[in-house]
Formats: structure tokens, sequence, C-alpha cells
């Protein structure tokens, strides 16, 4: 599968421009402020129908414009598919492929996976656990159908439940069963996306430690570990055990919404023992697992996406990045980099097929 062109308009920084790529690797070179990282959010929005780093659609609409479309041709498993994304204000987002509506935008997902590798990224390191179930949960959706719609209903039954805990506060009164039918609606959804984590992890771990090791040149040993109170116990006597402190704390205290994804370097948290460089070579290798998962699951290459990949990075680390995605175990790839000197240097040295897009501005040209 790869990305044949690209069109848009009104998006973000971008007035009106288009593109015609290569199936290898394609670079977006320019100064910081140009919109390199943005062209490479147009195309993770006409994967997963979002952007990566603003949620809000209407503001990615270029400012003092009404709407933005994004379209893209792609060819998959031999076929030709378009894809359409317009977002006007105040007006329901619309998904078309193949100039057909979709109902519902969770139907695209998976179908065009793409993997994104940028400095954000850092935040699944930094942040708390929140980030790092999101991780979890971007991932295995774009794979598996019945995960997502089990997100949906685990996310809905567990609003409504949070509600009536604090409506019981609020009214001095407690029912059990009113509660409980909440409750049930929690752990159907939930033990299935404890069994998906569970299984992504432990699928997911040795690939990611043979990535780390590659780029690191062996000089780390790194680990994941998944932790959630579901582990070896029954959720329905989770629940149950749990509801004097939800009624104290007015919230749901259990459930597959408190798991955590611990990264490991050596026997301590990245978090703290990991340098800089050593934090994102964690994060590229964990990027990359992912691709290499996503790969197997689907039977073709997801697109992947290497935002300012090499800063903060030895040039050691940066040519044993450059070597992995080189080889024909990874499909298309785009790039961004401040330096088209450095692009023009290391990919030369591939013997893979590239093309250097050179933006200035509104201004770009093919190097």
């Amino acid at each position: 599968m790869h990305l044949k062109s690209l069109s848009v308009l009104n998006f973000k920084n971008f007035n009106q421009v288009e593109f015609n790529f290569t199936s290898r690797i394609n670079c977006f070179a320019g100064n910081n402020g140009v919109g390199k990282t943005n062209l490479l959010d147009a195309i993770h929005y006409l994967s997963l129908c979002k952007s990566f780093f603003n949620s809000v659609d209407s503001q990615n609409i270029r400012h003092n414009e009404d709407f933005f479309v994004i379209q893209g041709e792609y060819m998959r498993n031999g076929d030709d598919e378009n894809v359409y994304c317009g977002v006007k204000r105040n007006t329901k987002k619309q998904f078309r492929r193949n100039k057909k509506d979709y109902q519902r935008l969770s139907d695209h997902i998976g179908l065009l996976p793409v993997v994104m590798v940028s400095p954000g990224d850092s935040v699944i390191i930094s942040g708390g656990s929140e980030e790092r179930r999101k991780f979890m949960n971007g991932v295995i959706s774009q794979y598996d159908r019945q995960y997502l719609e089990d997100m949906i209903a685990y996310n809905h039954a567990l609003t409504q439940r949070n509600i009536l805990l604090k409506d019981f506060a609020r009214k001095r009164y407690f029912d059990h069963d009113s509660l409980d039918i909440w409750t049930r609606q929690l752990i159907g959804p939930g033990e299935r996306i404890y069994e998906s984590r569970r299984l992504f992890i432990d699928k997911m771990t040795p690939v990611f430690r043979h990535y780390q090791e590659f780029v690191s040149l062996g000089s780390e040993k790194v680990d994941l570990v998944y932790q959630s109170q579901l582990e070896g116990k029954d959720f329905h006597t989770i629940m149950d055990n749990a509801i004097e402190k939800d009624r104290i704390l007015q919230f749901s205290t259990c459930g597959i919404h408190k798991d955590e994804l611990l990264f490991n370097l050596g026997n301590h948290p990245i978090k703290k023992a990991g340098s800089q460089g050593q934090q994102k070579t964690y994060l590229i290798a964990l990027k990359l697992a992912q691709f290499d998962f996503i790969r197997d699951l689907n039977g073709f290459h997801p697109i992947l996406l290497l935002d300012d990949i090499f800063d903060k990075l030895d040039q050691n680390r940066v040519e044993q990045i450059i070597r992995l995605v080189s080889e024909n175990n990874f499909g298309q790839i785009f790039i961004t980099d401040t330096s088209i000197e450095r692009l023009n240097r290391i990919l030369k040295d591939t013997g893979i097929e590239f093309s250097v897009f050179e933006l200035k501005d509104q201004n770009i040209s093919v190097v």
C-alpha cells in the first residue's frame, strides 16, 4: 500500500498544495514553521480520520477560512483508492472512500494503516498512564475492529456509571441495582480489552527489544510491562469489592481505564533513567515494533511517518535507523527534516528511490 498523491486545501498553514509521491521514501525539507509536520498530519487524517496533534477539527482550518479539504489517491492491494476528508466550521466532518460517504468513521480506521513517529511522542514517556493507554488503543484499533467497538461501549458505560455515582452523592441515596446495570455493561468489553492489550504487549515486546538493540548497537536493555487490575482476577468481583470506595470518591476506581504500561531501561523507568537520546531511541523502537505488528496482521505495509527523527540522536543511531527503514521490511516512508543536505547525504547511500520536496512558505520545489 502507498499514497500516490496528496491534495490539501485550507489545512493549517497551507492555502492549496498538491504532491505526487514515490512509493518508497518522500522527504519534506525546510526551516521550522513552514508546515512540514502539517503535511504528515494531513496523511494521518486520511488514515485515522483525525489529527495526530489537535483533536479539535475546526482548529485545523486555516486562519480566516471556513473549511479545509484533504484528498489522497492510494494504491492498495493493486486497486486505486480515493479518500476525501472535509471539515467545515459548525458542520459534521465528511469522510468519503471512492466517492461514497461513511456513516461511521470507525468503519474507515484500519483500512489505510499509518505509524507516526514524532517529537510529540515524548508525552508517552513523560505523561501519565492515560498517554500509554492511548498508545495501546491507537495501535490495536487499527487492526481490531471489535476492540474499537469495545472501547466505545466501555467508555459510554463508564461515563454513565460515574454520573450515577455523583448523582447518588448529591441526592444522598444509593441504589445497588441501578449501579449494577452499568457495572455489568463494563464487564464484557473490559475483559476483551484487557485480553487484547495483554496479547498485544506479549507479541510486540520481543520485536521492540530487537529494534532497540539494533539502533542502540546493543548498548541498552529495555522492557515493556503491562499492569492491570484484571490480571488473574474476576472483573465483576473487583467491581463489587470497590463499591464503597467508588461511593466515597464518586467515580469508578477499578477497571481497564486504570491500566498502566511501564517503560523500563534496565531495571529503572526510562522516564527517570534515560537521557533524551535514549528516550528518543526507545520511542522510535516502540513505533517500529508497532509498524511490524500491524504489517504482519494486515499482510501489507503501513505508511511510516517520521517527523524530525534526527534531532537529539548521535550519528551512529541515525545511520542505524536509516539502515533499518531502507530495507524491504518497510514500504512507503515520509520524513521531515530542516536540512536538505543531510537528507541527501543519508539517503543517497541507501540506493533506495526517494524524493525531496523543499518547502519555503507556500512555495514547494522538488530537489
